[in-house]
């Protein structure tokens, strides 16, 4: 079969043959239909993330993905399901994290993550995985499966930082994503729901694809370019939560002034080593003085996957239309690696559902 990787002394992903895959005992046969590209790929093409499986020289990219059971294999599923795996799977046999049900809180060492460091990935037209880390969602959401491990780590976030504030009545009315990625936008379009009042700072100058997204949801963009506002606390209203999706590190700490009295500020985005100037003294005061919180949030489990399926499936059809702005065959998936100002988010066509 077909697999895209990366050589582990290369720099770029290129397709390679493999065997396709036999399902041990306790695993399903899936094959893949779309597998979604992020920033966290371009990072292992890259170097500066991951690490291939131990005793190979690749590893094979992907940890977004989306398939059909094509041998349930004594599993509880059918062939036919449509299912979406989780990304992360213990390194050396279960261990506590995994035994609980947490893999996502598991330290360093104590996981591998599929398409990311440690274990292959799902982008090849067949993958095989343990029943318990496989999502079984509807057949409607088959063309838009690749989203719901990105929907996962927003459903994630916002889960801790409501449970953040859990301690005393709290009512959230204005949130604020930071980045305008595509992570940033289906955050957005998921917190429109919850909060009366959305905003979405960005530093993409009009006509922009992600900037008509972002108003076509009811949001507002907040430019500053087009504003002067140096940081993240001048461009708007206080907020209540403030959900940061960058990897700038300088709006880890911008958000703590930038937030409400008593809200709390989720932060996805990783950053590299960056010495900053700051005013701890200020910023003590604001967590302690104003009951405010800071919420780091990395992966997600199972129940995320499945809270993220619901959640996509009350997105509208055009708004996800215009999130995805490619979607390419195998035989053309350098295209969606290509990073520009018309992209959102892309993925790799493997299979169609129809063709099952």
């Amino acid at each position: 079969m077909k697999a895209i990787a990366v050589l582990a002394d290369g720099n770029e992903p290129v397709v390679i043959e493999k065997p396709r895959p036999e399902p041990a005992a306790g695993e399903a046969l899936v094959r893949t239909l779309r597998v979604g590209v992020d920033g966290t790929d371009h990072e292992v093409i890259a170097g500066g993330h991951g690490d291939t499986p131990a005793d190979d020289d690749h590893i094979v990219l992907g940890h977004e993905a989306v398939g059909v059971v094509e041998d349930p294999n004594d599993t509880p599923f059918e062939a036919g399901d449509v299912v979406v795996p989780t990304v992360r799977r213990p390194p050396n046999g279960a261990n506590e994290y995994f035994a609980r049900g947490e893999p996502d809180m598991a330290p360093d060492g104590e996981y591998h993550e599929r398409g990311i460091v440690g274990a292959h990935g799902f982008m090849a037209e067949y993958f095989t995985s343990p029943a318990e880390f496989l999502v079984e969602i509807p057949p409607s959401l088959a063309e838009w499966g690749f989203l719901v491990e990105p929907a996962s780590i927003t459903e994630k976030a916002v889960e801790n930082a409501f449970a953040s504030r859990s301690a005393f009545h709290w009512e959230p009315e204005s949130a604020l994503v930071l980045g305008n990625g595509a992570l940033g936008l289906l955050t957005l379009a998921m917190l429109d729901p919850t909060f009366e009042r959305t905003y979405c700072l960005g530093r993409r100058e009009r006509p922009d694809p992600t900037v008509d997204v972002i108003e076509s949801l009811g949001a507002t963009y907040v430019n500053s370019n087009e504003t002067g506002v140096p940081s993240v606390p001048d461009a708007h209203e206080p907020m209540d939560l403030v959900f940061e999706a960058t990897g700038h590190a300088p709006h880890a700490f911008e958000s703590i002034e930038a937030l409400a009295p008593n809200g709390v500020s989720a932060l996805l985005g990783v950053s590299g080593d960056r010495t900053l100037e700051l005013d701890a003294g200020r910023l003590h005061r604001e967590l302690v003085l104003h009951n405010k919180a800071l919420v780091g949030n990395v992966n997600s489990r199972y129940e995320h996957f499945e809270a993220a399926a619901d959640s996509l499936a009350g997105l509208s059809r055009a708004f996800l239309s215009d999130l995805v702005t490619g979607v390419h065959a195998l035989d053309a998936f350098e295209a969606a690696f290509v990073d520009d100002d018309t992209t959102i988010k892309t993925a790799v066509e493997f299979d169609t559902y129809e063709k099952r």
